[in-house]
């Protein structure tokens, strides 16, 4: 591995633990679902003009229309990296999300080429697959050389060199799963809600999206280039459709995170033998003998992170049958589990129950707790 690779690498895994710190001190903190909405381009970068059409104009448009409707949405904040024919800097779009400790961060674009390709497509952060995806990147990436101090801000970055970006998708890799739920959702939304042209999702090496530690996709709203669909999207009804089916999509990808967590068990905890009091001791319980709190279940296999269960952590799996099971905490202790079982109930899991485990097996509480006494 030559000194360029290595040097990306130290430099993503720095970026990585300065944004894992920040992101877990603010996960506990009980803050509104908050959605970075980036219109690419803008100001003196008018980004592609094909058909006579201005990329700029049309993706801001498109934002603030999804920013309009999302912004009705209880309990959703939406920030903007720009309101207006502003020019900002990719990596200044990156910090405002990140200092907005966003849920997630959607940047819109319009796609050209030589040809009569249409259709649209949303990038994830990832390797180049193939050389399409590397050009389209490399197009969106160009934008640095109009900013200055360009060759500072981005020293990491050689857009020319696919090789460049591997490392740099090592802050984006935890989030994945989740850009590629809403990705596919979006493309969904475009294919089954307006009939356009699926182009898929993909992944690339996008310096915006990289600079970002959430959740983010990058949506090419199809070619300006191919005058039916540059036209389209040029027109009040274009840009309205284009809003609300992203908007749709956020939308469900925020209501996919809270019904998958969260579901009423209560149904199980008698099947545990969990006593309503105990005189147990404070005092660590036998040895081999453990307690967690069963949160949620479901058919899913869920990515264990805090984010996904509203800011607990550790969280845990077990699959038992066909069912995942998720588990808060574990300690040997029945008087800390109570506390733990309180701090589950506080952030929205009232149906959550205490359960015990013997060298690794499920068993009921009340018998780990009469034995303790005896």
């Amino acid at each position: 591995m030559n000194k360029y690779i290595v040097s990306l690498l130290l430099f993503a895994n720095l970026l990585f633990t300065q944004f894992s710190f920040s992101s877990e001190l603010n996960i506990y903190q009980n803050k509104p679902f908050t959605v970075v909405l980036d219109a690419g381009h803008g100001g003196h970068d008018p980004g592609n003009l094909g058909g006579g059409f201005k990329e700029k104009e049309i993706a801001l448009d498109i934002v603030l229309r999804v920013g309009e409707i999302l912004e009705k949405t209880p309990n959703v904040k939406v920030v903007y990296t720009r309101e207006d024919d502003s020019f900002v800097d990719l990596y200044v779009r990156g910090k405002i999300a990140n200092d907005a400790q966003a849920d997630l961060f959607v940047s819109v674009h319009c796609n050209a080429h030589n040809s009569s390709a249409h259709g649209t497509e949303t990038f994830v952060l990832g390797l180049h697959a193939n050389n399409r995806n590397f050009e389209v990147a490399k197009k969106e990436n160009s934008v640095i050389y109009l900013e200055e101090d360009y060759e500072v801000n981005y020293a990491a970055y050689n857009i020319n060199s696919p090789e460049s970006f591997i490392g740099l998708t090592m802050m984006q890799e935890e989030f994945l799963d989740q850009s590629i739920f809403l990705a596919k959702a979006i493309q969904d939304n475009f294919t089954g809600k307006l009939n356009r042209v699926n182009r898929g999702v993909k992944q690339a090496g996008f310096i915006v999206l990289h600079q970002t530690f959430m959740p983010s996709v990058l949506i090419e709203t199809g070619f300006l280039t191919y005058r039916p669909e540059g036209s389209y999207l040029n027109s009040k009804k274009g840009k309205t459709d284009m809003a609300e089916s992203i908007a749709s999509a956020v939308k469900k990808y925020k209501t996919h995170l809270e019904e998958n967590v969260g579901v009423d068990f209560s149904f199980e905890v008698k099947d545990h033998g969990q006593p309503e009091h105990s005189n147990a001791s404070t005092t660590v319980v036998e040895q081999g003998v453990s307690f967690k709190v069963q949160i949620a279940a479901g058919s899913k296999a869920i990515d264990t992170k805090s984010y996904n269960f509203k800011g607990l952590d550790p969280i845990s799996r077990e699959k038992e049958g066909s069912v995942y099971r998720y588990y808060f905490g574990e300690t040997s202790s029945y008087e800390q589990v109570k506390v733990m079982q309180q701090e589950a109930i506080s952030k929205g899991y009232k149906s959550s129950f205490i359960v015990a485990f013997k060298n690794g097996e499920k068993v009921k509480v009340k018998s780990v707790l009469n034995s303790n006494s005896n």
